[in-house]
Formats: C-alpha cells, sequence, structure tokens
C-alpha cells in the first residue's frame, strides 16, 4: 500500500491531477526500482480549454515533456517554455499509452471521446501501443462487486467494454477491469491479481515496442 500518487475522492469533472509526474515503484530494500516508471498526467475534459491538451499529450508520448510540468489547459507547452524537453532520450519516450475510464462513468461526451481519437492516432503513427484500464468495477456491476472472480463473467462489464471498444477503436482483448483500493486498508489477492495482470500486458507491450526501436 502507497499514496504516493495524491487522489481525490469527492466527485468533480475536473480533473485533481495537474502537473506530468513521473512515480517509480520501489522494491523491498533500500534504494532499489522496478524497471518501469508510470507518468501521470492531468485528465481529459469535457469542451474546449479544460483538462489536458491533446497537444501535450503528443509531445509527452515525444518525450519533450519534463517531469514536473503543470499543464495549462488554454495553451500547449511551446518550445521556449522550461517544460519543454528538446533532446529526449528514450526512457523520456513514452513506451506504452494506457488510457483509463471509470465502468461506473456515464456515457462519454463527444467532445472527449474526439480528444482521445486524436491521441490515439498519434500514438499509431509513432508505433506506441495502446492498452486501456476499465476501473471501478465493483461499482459498475453487483456481481463483480460480491466476487471480483466474476469479473469476466459479468455481462454487464462485457458490454462496457464492448461499448468502449466501439467506440475507441481499443481491442477488446487490451481492455482490462480492474477494481480500485478505496476503502481498503489491506491488501487483497483477487484485487491485486486484476490489477497485476494489467501491469503485466503493460509491461510486455512496452518490451515489444522497445524491441522495435
Amino acid at each position: 500500500m502507497t499514496n504516493e500518487a495524491l487522489a481525490s475522492s469527492t466527485t468533480s469533472d475536473h480533473s485533481f491531477t495537474r502537473k506530468y509526474q513521473t512515480y517509480k515503484i520501489k522494491k523491498e530494500g533500500r534504494g532499489n526500482f522496478y524497471p518501469y516508471v508510470f507518468n501521470d498526467i492531468m485528465g481529459l475534459e469535457d469542451g474546449d480549454g479544460r483538462g489536458v491538451r491533446a497537444d501535450d499529450i503528443k509531445l509527452a508520448m515525444m518525450g519533450h515533456v519534463k517531469d514536473g510540468y503543470k499543464f495549462n489547459p488554454v495553451s500547449s507547452l511551446s518550445k521556449d517554455d522550461p517544460g519543454y524537453n528538446s533532446f529526449p532520450s528514450i526512457n523520456d519516450r513514452v513506451h506504452v499509452l494506457v488510457c483509463i475510464y471509470s465502468a461506473n462513468a456515464p456515457q462519454m461526451n463527444s467532445s472527449v471521446l474526439h480528444k482521445m481519437k486524436e491521441i490515439r492516432e498519434a500514438a499509431s503513427d509513432l508505433g506506441i501501443p495502446q492498452l486501456a484500464i476499465l476501473s471501478h468495477i465493483d461499482e459498475a456491476c453487483g456481481e463483480t462487486q460480491k466476487n471480483l472472480r466474476n469479473a469476466y463473467r459479468s455481462k454487464h462489464l462485457k458490454k462496457k467494454m464492448g461499448d468502449f471498444s466501439s467506440s475507441l477503436g481499443i481491442p477488446m482483448n487490451c481492455i482490462l477491469p480492474v477494481k480500485n483500493y478505496s476503502d481498503e486498508i489491506q491488501l487483497k489477492p483477487d484485487v491485486n491479481t486484476l490489477i497485476l495482470s494489467a501491469l503485466r500486458l503493460m509491461i510486455d507491450f512496452g518490451d515489444d515496442y522497445v524491441a522495435r526501436l
């Protein structure tokens, strides 16, 4: 259990994350980290001038966004900005693009969907593999809330995944259901199984991408 990446428990149409932030996963023992990182970004929001801009995500995928850069919903990062990385290394570039969408959310707004499609197309042009995480599955489905092992048996979740796949174009086998740690204070094997299964696929896709460079 860790609380390195801060989150908000209140429902809001504004993204809680404001900066481009890199997170490492520490191994047991001092000073050792696993050989992968997560780059968290500001969320996509409905309407122009709200949420992270698609152009900023494109720059991040190419490694041009420095860690700690504060996103500006009105204006994209420019080459003159201190947060612009002019000479990105392979480690600065994004190896896997992961979209996170709540299974409990209402139908996606058309402007958000347009931004996501634009970002996906840019990732495809860069050869970056893409995955989607369907989160909060226990809140969206009573079957899964009773038993997480029903995650892949739930007709409701399967329809959610199918609708998301049809809207965005991500294949069904690249959409992974996950339960968030919300009120738990101890680790639970069934929750971990879904999370680690998603992580395993991210790492495999990232390895494939790096091997092609």
